[in-house]
């Protein structure tokens, strides 16, 4: 009796092994990269004076900006303003206040403090530091990971639900998968409001904050459901390195990030408009933009969920299974 060759599965090894050294190289450039070439390229700072002598020194100090920050010149109002809204991540107030704001993302805030701090030395003496709407420690670190636990979270709850369908033999219908979606948004908000009060009880939880959470949690429940409807598990391959990207781009602002993750990853990952909004709303700015683009980005993203969740007919999952040929072979005698 012939031997069977044992070349099928050395060549399956090798293209295991070479899907491994692909993702690694994947996720090497989505992760480690975007934090290894991380440097300052247009900060957007401001300085500040009235008119008169000291407006003619902020002139001097704008024009030495470089490439690495881009300097406004501006009133101490309308620097201010301009810090609420976030159009700059701080404020050198002639003749020596640093001006910063907590509800700024705070690897922003850090680089333009040292870039406003430097520029006052130079004028000499050492500047006085005010920060608008301080956060705590966990009011820094909160908006990215209260992002992040909501889309593992709602991840885990529609995964469990395809698998469960599996394992029944019957795909989860639109009902049910309404009623997930809506109930890992309720649930998944309730877990990340018991977090903010474990980490700072001082941290708002009024009726904004918890429904910008349970409009997060519901977006990413929507969507990922959606996906899986469509891709079955193997949907798990675009939805969890997602996750891997958050901390790595969202938790950057787009002028510290090389262009090319900034306009590959940064300009559209969920993450960053989940999180700085949350920041704003942590911070007591409910009225600041990204809020509002915020609000509208989720809640396009909740709307295409739904219909790829919800639509009638059957998924490209359910289709794939009904042409593939029946497992069971039949073997008759001649």
């Amino acid at each position: 009796m012939p031997t069977p060759s044992r070349r099928p599965a050395g060549a399956f090894a090798l293209l295991a092994a070479l899907a491994g050294a692909l993702a690694a190289v994947v996720l090497g450039f989505l992760t480690f990269g975007a934090q290894a070439t991380v440097a300052p390229d247009g900060l957007p700072i401001a300085v500040a004076a009235p008119p008169g002598p000291l407006q003619t020194a902020a002139n001097g100090i704008a024009s030495h900006g470089g490439g690495q920050v881009s300097w406004r010149v501006t009133s101490p109002e309308e620097g201010r303003k301009l810090l609420e809204d976030k159009e700059v991540y701080g404020v050198l107030e002639l003749p020596s206040t640093v001006v910063v704001s907590g509800a700024v993302n705070p690897s922003g805030t850090q680089i333009a403090q040292q870039a406003l701090t430097g520029a006052a030395q130079a004028l000499g003496g050492t500047p006085k530091v005010e920060t608008l709407h301080p956060a705590s420690a966990a009011g820094r670190v909160a908006p990215l990971a209260l992002s992040a636990l909501a889309w593992v979270g709602c991840l885990a709850a529609g995964a469990v639900l395809i698998l469960a369908g599996r394992r029944i033999g019957r795909e989860a219908g639109a009902a049910a998968r309404f009623t997930q979606i809506v109930a890992a948004g309720v649930l998944v908000t309730g877990v990340l409001a018991g977090f903010l009060k474990l980490w700072d009880s001082s941290l708002p939880l009024g009726w904004d904050v918890l429904g910008f959470l349970f409009l997060t949690s519901t977006a990413f429940a929507a969507l990922q459901t959606g996906l899986l409807r469509l891709l079955g598990v193997r949907a798990m391959a675009i939805l969890g390195p997602l996750y891997l990207v958050a901390p790595a781009v969202a938790g950057q602002v787009p002028e510290l990030l090389d262009p090319a993750y900034r306009a590959v990853l940064w300009s559209w990952t969920p993450f960053r408009f989940s999180a700085e909004g949350l920041r704003s709303l942590l911070q007591g700015l409910p009225g600041a933009p990204d809020v509002t683009i915020g609000a509208w980005v989720l809640a396009g993203l909740l709307a295409a969920g739904l219909v790829l969740a919800l639509w009638p007919g059957r998924s490209a999952l359910q289709e794939t299974e009904a042409d593939a040929p029946d497992r069971v072979v039949e073997v008759g005698v001649h």
